[in-house]
């Protein structure tokens, strides 16, 4: 990979590419797929109905009506690190299976959520659960989903996989407690950097670092192992929403599955928005004060598209949009780094870093 984030759309390198060694990183994401998909599936036909069909509209395995489909089930970034990481501890790559099923379950649980809570009303190209099937399946499918996660692993009867459900609900918590910021943050006129990146570590870094060990600990590692693929997860998940949050005010719908200039209509304080009002300068007191306004407006939701467009120009002219690309590719490199603390198999580190390439290039 040779081009990524810059902040006019120019080339980027990786800070630290995988040497030699050729990743295929569609083959690796699929494998992830296919071989947890039949757990998840097994897992959610578990759930009472009408709980089974919400959840499999959710997931992309059927349509509104029921029948068959083929749909966009996520990039499966989460399964693809479970099972390097029980790799990474010198187990197969099955081995991090139930951890790989667990991640996802729990990922979209706050995903129902927070589709729910956010308003949105497209996701992966297709009308939310909550849209399709009313907020109280919303709510039901994701409370279900979160408690099989914790089954999925404690049903393996080990102490490894104890330790694999702790670190899940160390993660989810913080994943909650970090949804919780990003609505409080909401309905605040300023929010700094520092909390903006202790946020989204919450809400993105926990549950991508519990991704990236939970196998590994399922293999028999040590928590000192457990800790540093963590830290590589963690950072990966800083540099992971960095990305989102460019997507989420320039990135383009078709590419996205949602609106144009989707986080300034949700009013979010996220990383670019934060950067720019943080930078000084008149792009940046102007941006306060149309955003101060925006927060009393009570016409806001009949904004046109060249009001967003203003709002985006700002912070990019503020610097937002550069120095949040630059913190991408700070925190991957941060992230790449970390790998340096684990003794593993050269293929298995290219591909965790190919990984890391891939998640700070993803196209906007």
């Amino acid at each position: 990979m040779s081009t990524g984030i810059g902040t006019r759309g120019e080339p980027v390198t990786p800070v630290n590419p995988a040497g030699n060694t050729t990743v295929d990183i569609a083959a690796l994401l699929e494998r992830g797929r296919t071989l947890s998909t039949p757990v998840l599936k097994a897992a959610v036909d578990r759930l009472a109905p009408p709980m089974d069909t919400v959840a499999a509209y959710h997931f992309g395995w059927i349509d509104a009506e029921g029948r068959p489909a083929d749909g966009d089930g996520g990039k499966a970034v989460r399964p693809a690190l479970a099972l390097l990481s029980a790799e990474a501890a010198g187990a197969t790559p099955e081995t991090g299976v139930p951890g790989a099923v667990a991640v996802e379950l729990v990922h979209n649980f706050s995903l129902l959520h927070d589709d729910l809570m956010d308003g949105d009303e497209q996701r992966r190209h297709r009308d939310t659960v909550w849209k399709v099937h009313g907020p109280a399946q919303a709510i039901l499918v994701g409370d279900a989903l979160f408690a099989l996660a914790n089954e999925v692993l404690l049903e393996i009867g080990t102490v490894e996989a104890g330790r694999a459900t702790r670190r899940l609900t160390t993660a989810s918590r913080k994943l909650i407690d970090g949804q919780a910021q990003d609505i409080s943050f909401e309905h605040r006129e300023r929010v700094t950097v520092e909390e903006c990146l202790e946020m989204e570590g919450n809400k993105t870094g926990a549950l991508l670092a519990c991704a990236v060990s939970i196998g590994a600990v399922l293999g028999g590692a040590d928590d000192r192992t457990a800790d540093t693929l963590e830290a590589y997860g963690y950072h990966l998940g800083l540099a992971f929403q960095a990305v989102d949050d460019l997507l989420g005010i320039w990135g383009d719908p078709v590419a996205t599955g949602k609106q144009t200039w989707s986080d300034l209509r949700q009013r979010k304080k996220s990383l670019p928005v934060v950067a720019a009002l943080a930078a000084g300068g008149p792009a940046s007191e102007q941006l306060g004060e149309l955003l101060a306004a925006d927060a009393k407006s009570n016409d806001f939701d009949s904004f046109s598209e060249a009001e967003f467009a203003v709002r985006a120009a700002l912070i990019e002219e503020a610097g937002g949009r550069g120095w949040t690309s630059q913190e991408a590719r700070r925190q991957h490199a941060v992230a790449i780094e970390a790998l340096d603390g684990v003794d593993m198999p050269h293929q298995v580190r290219a591909q965790l870093t190919a990984l890391a390439d891939f998640v700070v290039v993803r196209k906007r």
